[in-house]
């Protein structure tokens, strides 16, 4: 495992200060992990009419405004409070551009582990591929794509969750687990036999 980087470790300690700055520039920093989760997740009609670019915008505008709000009592890591706010923005973007307007109980948002739109398997099929651009690679891909899909419609829904927060969000166990409410395991003890 790989140790953070000095600069993002003085970063988090200026956010755990109070530093609404930093907080800003972790999101900055943190820009291409958090598009990276938007374009995963954003609903594939409406790929056509919103950037992830712009949901990263209207993120950042959040972000400023309650910036303050959350440096006076941080409830998660700096990290999950950005992609949570993210995460928002694509659900109220989603909810504005394909009609959820009645309020769903199944849309109701945790603080700790919100419901953000699910990655769906055409979508996480198409990230593990990659690009593949002759003829024959295009329809090898196609071939490729469809069994995949296949594979990940037969997992579980929360191992398709652990597997999307894990590889492409790049979380890491720690915040996985508080991003899916699931508690930490206390280590077990040993015991000695007598």
């Amino acid at each position: 495992m790989t140790s953070e980087p000095s600069d993002l470790i003085e970063l988090r300690r200026r956010i755990e200060r109070g530093d609404e700055a930093a907080l800003v520039e972790l999101f900055v920093r943190q820009r291409e992990r958090l598009k990276r989760m938007v374009k995963l997740r954003m609903d594939r009609r409406l790929q056509g009419r919103i950037d992830p670019s712009d949901v990263l915008q209207e993120a950042s505008l959040e972000i400023v405004r309650r910036a303050r709000e959350y440096l006076a009592d941080p409830s998660m890591p700096a990290f999950l409070w950005l992609r949570w706010i993210t995460g928002q923005r694509l659900l109220i973007l989603h909810r504005r551009h394909l009609g959820s307007k009645v309020r769903d109980v199944g849309l109701e948002v945790s603080l700790h582990h919100g419901v953000l739109p699910q990655a769906t398997s055409v979508s996480l099929a198409a990230m593990l591929l990659g690009r593949l651009t002759s003829p024959t690679r295009a329809a090898l891909r196609a071939e490729i794509q469809l069994r995949l899909q296949e594979v990940l419609n037969a997992m579980d829904p929360i191992d398709r969750e652990i597997l999307t927060l894990r590889h492409f969000e790049e979380l890491n166990n720690n915040e996985t687990a508080q991003v899916l409410g699931i508690p930490r395991r206390r280590p077990a003890t040993v015991t000695s036999a007598r």
